[in-house]
């Protein structure tokens, strides 16, 4: 489950391709100011059967990216693609005895879904794409869908906090993470909007307090240090992951660009990050990807556009400036870098319009 760790070694340092007009940002309705972008994302990362291919990752599917691309297709308002994308996803990975999703799917094994664990970050995004598809497309049955999801992951995946009963956490799957003497979570998987929206279409209040309470334990990480990828928490302390990865890294560079889009920019971990940023960001240096928590010491960087795009949305949200330094949309990229992209766009547009790139 700890996915990230493979685009090490495919960080890069070489020149970005430049494509898109960065004009886009500048409008309001992403469905026809950003449809080129959306165009050259479909075109490089999603098959004509509605597969999202994570090419970096044996060419294989996952409930993560079939959620990131419908939540993409509802915001780009393509009924057609969200369709296709909604259509895979059931017939391949919904085979779980429950209504969560197997997270990976890989092409060309006898058994392509060798390992049915769910991942609840790909659940989440999955029902919230369903809930703002549900009204976007008006159709009923996708929200019905979102709700039978919401329901198992509150079930399933939410549990008290060992020593605080009243504060609740979001496990990363069903199986895995529930160890004798801690629970094992990954801060990136906390998506406070994506939590909210469907809590309040589904009636599951449960996931609107995971969201808070989310946002609170993130607070308590980056009051000392920079979020990392994976905390393990048990009845008496709170610590980086044992045995994955304690490094603030491909996982954790989501958190500032979810609190953000959640309309929470001044948030403390929001903050630490873009002190980071601010600091190593400098022209043809690539951008920070591994960073150790403690001493924000960066240990990987690359150029990859998308990762760029995350650090100027967060220098912006920090600074509070007129325009941003995210870089034009480009497809030359891997899949996860390029999604991220889309989501910075996507957020500038939903909720922080006074960073568009200028």
């Amino acid at each position: 489950m700890n996915r990230r760790g493979f685009l090490a070694g495919a960080a890069t340092l070489g020149g970005l391709a430049m494509a898109a007009p960065a004009q886009a940002y500048l409008q309001s309705d992403l469905a026809s100011s950003g449809r080129a972008v959306w165009d050259s994302w479909k075109r490089a990362f999603l098959a004509a059967d509605g597969r999202v291919i994570d090419g970096l990752q044996q060419n294989s599917s996952h409930s993560e990216g079939q959620g990131y691309g419908m939540v993409l297709a509802t915001a780009f308002n393509d009924a057609a693609a969200f369709a296709k994308m909604y259509e895979w996803t059931e017939r391949h990975l919904a085979i779980r005895p429950d209504p969560l999703l197997a997270w990976r799917w890989l092409p060309g094994q006898a058994n392509p879904v060798p390992d049915r664990n769910n991942a609840s970050d790909g659940d989440l995004f999955y029902a919230w794409a369903l809930v703002r598809a549900a009204a976007r497309f008006n159709e009923r049955s996708y929200q019905a869908r979102a709700q039978d999801i919401a329901a198992a992951l509150v079930e399933t995946c939410i549990l008290p906090m060992p020593g605080n009963r009243d504060q609740l956490v979001f496990l990363p799957a069903v199986h895995g993470f529930k160890h004798d003497t801690h629970l094992s979570i990954n801060p990136s998987y906390y998506m406070p909007l994506a939590m909210r929206e469907v809590a309040a279409v589904t009636g599951t209040p449960a996931l609107a307090a995971c969201a808070q309470h989310g946002e609170a334990l993130m607070q308590t990480i980056a009051r000392e240090k920079l979020v990392p990828d994976w905390v393990d928490i048990s009845s008496s302390e709170m610590k980086p992951s044992a045995t994955l990865s304690p490094n603030t890294g491909y996982e954790a560079m989501r958190v500032p660009l979810f609190l953000i889009w959640s309309r929470s920019p001044e948030h403390q971990a929001v903050r630490r990050m873009a002190a980071v940023y601010e600091r190593a960001v400098k022209p043809g240096v690539g951008v920070p990807t591994v960073i150790e928590p403690n001493s924000g010491v960066v240990l990987e960087s690359s150029a990859d556009p998308g990762y760029q795009a995350l650090a100027g949305l967060t220098i912006c949200s920090n600074q509070r400036d007129l325009g941003s330094s995210i870089p034009p949309f480009t497809a030359n990229q891997p899949y996860y870098p390029a999604t991220l992209q889309l989501f910075a766009m996507v957020a500038v547009s939903e909720t922080l319009p006074e960073c568009v790139p200028l």
